[in-house]
């Protein structure tokens, strides 16, 4: 992906893509993959953006704060919420262009949209939590979650209208050469 789409920089949604909601340790089933991007595109070029953790409801940034130091990661602190908040986010990765950055989150509404409106690379991962794991997330976000994964992502009316205006990215060559889907299978130790 580094080399193939020109992405410089990795965006990690938090709750439910790297952790259990509001929990700042990370989850056993996104471990694999934030220690492969730390690992392709360094520990400076990876950060967490959150609606929650780094924006104005954060009082002192105490929320970004711990998580910076539980999870070692940069929090970027930003005053609008996703899908605002790209100057922030392109002045933290000191970059330009935002065709530059891969934004990979749980949220069509949130996350994808705030990558595809301004022409990043994006990756819409499945809710990480479920059942006890899921207990602390909010209800309001979680009922909003479901209806946008069943409404704009199936194959309901809607979801093939929106895959059917569906931009394309400015490096991204297609699925065939460079492959952005992961399944994750259970490996048992």
């Amino acid at each position: 992906m580094r080399e193939k789409c020109n992405i410089r920089a990795v965006i990690f949604d938090k709750d439910n893509t790297l952790t259990a909601p509001y929990e700042t340790v990370t989850h056993p089933d996104a471990e694999r993959g934030l220690t492969n991007a730390l690992d392709v595109f360094g520990k400076d070029f990876v950060a967490i953006l959150s609606n929650s953790a780094g924006t104005k409801d954060d009082p002192d940034y105490e929320d970004a704060i711990k998580i910076e130091h539980d999870m070692g990661i940069p929090v970027i602190r930003h005053d609008e919420k996703k899908p605002g908040g790209l100057e922030e986010v392109l002045k933290h990765f000191n970059l330009e262009d935002p065709s530059q950055l891969c934004m990979v989150g749980d949220r069509l509404l949130t996350d994808v949209v705030f990558g595809n409106l301004h022409g990043m690379l994006t990756v819409h991962t499945l809710p990480l939590c479920k059942g006890e794991d899921n207990k602390k997330d909010n209800k309001i976000a979680n009922a909003i979650r479901v209806a946008e994964n069943k409404f704009l992502y199936s194959n309901w009316l809607g979801g093939r209208m929106i895959r059917g205006k569906t931009l394309s990215h400015k490096f991204w060559p297609g699925e065939n050469e460079c492959s952005l889907t992961f399944v994750h299978t259970k490996v048992d130790d």
